[in-house]
């Protein structure tokens, strides 16, 4: 609970620093809150896990929402880090960027730790709402003006579907309590049409905001209008949240009716990977590439979903910070490159590794581990994926999942190609000290998780 109300203060108290002209003390202020959040966080974490729901079961901070807190704060300081400089080039008005961040992060600390359907759909809000905002933040930019208009008109196309949802949940059980839904549930084990009609329809709400097909049109437009860093944010911890607040949706509530739902999302993961990945292969812009793969990575994810059971908390824990460290450094790559050629085309990257080795070293980890290749932390949490679709479907769909691993790796290896083995007059990249300690974080960290992944799964 701690965590939650300190990162709700502090975007306030950046608004004041902002109101001040203190601008130089934004970014100090932001990472130091974050870092006590983390901490309070921390804190919190017990063994055995023994945490009750609390404020009448409206949150339940316990491990799971402790594991994922931690990951999303500290993906969002990783972020932020990056961030020296890059505000100000957009706007004068740098404190609203780190405010309305917050603002999000602080819904998203709601997603992961709800126990009630309202605590949940108010979470998405405050997190969907900070987002449109952001998408937009570039008044003079066209396409980020465009990206802001589709975000929000998507976004409340779903919040429709997710709403309609949980009123015919609560039309069925007279509750909005997880637990509650989850007694009615046990209790009527062949429950009615009107409760199965709201499990569709949230299933499309959620969908919609973790980008899954055939609800993912609103992603590419986005991704790629919207600031870079911004982009990075909700291709990181925005994704991150919303599978957290997914499956503990579907576990708590909605396991013992896997026969009815499993069918519906089988055949929404295998669209996700194909359509994600055979559309990443076309596209020339690296943004927008990875604004696709963005989509193939939420069909992984929805394994753990499909195949839920006791280790699908760990699955996605591990997937979601392999990628997250991943896209990190491949957003920032995107950042320096793009500043330096005006272009985020694959052409960009061309003679990257001659002029400056370290970043081509760290963006070739991150590529690697976003294909799955072993060693990573990617290939862990692949691994993790297709071991618990294995033990609880047939082998076709772990073959569906690898054939996909494999053309991914067409177009990720596509950057490092223009990298090592193409060249190109280029002027010499600087990569300024903050970014090389971001880089070097999450490239250490792909590689550890990638050799002992038991260091992070230890955790959950």
């Amino acid at each position: 609970m701690t965590t939650l109300i300190i990162i709700s203060v502090l975007p306030i108290v950046l608004l004041y620093l902002g109101l001040y002209k203190v601008s130089k003390a934004l970014l100090p202020v932001t990472i130091v809150g974050l870092l006590a959040a983390l901490a309070c966080a921390v804190a919190e974490y017990k063994r055995p896990d023994t945490t009750i729901p609390t404020f009448h079961g409206m949150m339940m901070f316990n491990n799971f929402s402790v594991v994922f807190s931690s990951i999303v704060i500290i993906t969002t300081i990783l972020i932020l880090l990056l961030s020296a400089g890059y505000f100000e080039k957009i706007s004068n008005h740098v404190a609203e960027y780190y405010a309305i961040i917050l603002f999000s992060l602080t819904g998203i600390i709601v997603m992961v730790s709800y126990y009630n359907l309202t605590m949940m759909f108010i979470g998405i809000e405050i997190m969907s709402v900070s987002l449109y905002i952001l998408a937009g933040i570039k008044k003079s930019d066209f396409a980020s003006n465009e990206a802001a208009l589709k975000y929000f008109l998507m976004g409340a196309f779903s919040t429709g579907f997710l709403l309609f949802g949980i009123t015919l949940l609560y039309g069925t059980t007279g509750s909005f309590s997880l637990e509650v839904i989850n007694d009615w549930v046990v209790a009527h084990p062949h429950a009615d049409p009107m409760f199965y009609t709201g499990i569709g329809l949230i299933i499309v709400g959620l969908c919609f905001k973790v980008g899954a097909a055939p609800f993912h049109f609103w992603t590419p437009d986005v991704y790629e209008g919207s600031p870079t860093l911004i982009t990075a944010f909700m291709s990181t911890v925005v994704k991150t949240a919303g599978f957290a607040a997914f499956l503990r949706l579907f576990s708590v509530c909605f396991a013992p009716l896997s026969d009815f739902w499993t069918p519906i999302l089988l055949v929404i993961t295998v669209a996700t990977l194909f359509i994600g990945n055979i559309t990443a292969l076309y596209q020339q812009s690296f943004k927008r590439m990875l604004a696709f793969s963005s989509i193939s990575h939420a069909g992984y994810l929805l394994f753990a979903i499909v195949a839920l059971g006791a280790s699908s908390a760990n699955s996605v824990f591990i997937y979601a910070t392999a990628y997250s460290v991943a896209s990190i450094v491949a957003f920032g790559a995107l950042i320096l490159v793009q500043q330096q050629s005006g272009s985020d085309n694959f052409e960009s990257f061309n003679g990257l590794a001659k002029k400056n080795p370290f970043l081509a070293l760290v963006l070739t980890v991150a590529m690697l581990s976003l294909a799955g290749i072993p060693l990573t932390a990617g290939f862990m949490g692949k691994f993790y994926m297709f071991t618990g679709a294995l033990a609880k479907y047939q082998f076709w769909l772990v073959i569906v999942a690898v054939v996909n691993a494999i053309i991914s790796i067409f177009y990720y290896f596509r950057v490092i190609v223009a990298m090592y083995f193409r060249a190109a007059d280029r002027a010499e990249l600087v990569v300024p000290a903050y970014y090389k300690i971001v880089f070097a974080i999450s490239a250490l960290a792909t590689i550890i998780i990638g050799v002992y992944p038991d260091f992070i799964s230890y955790f959950i």
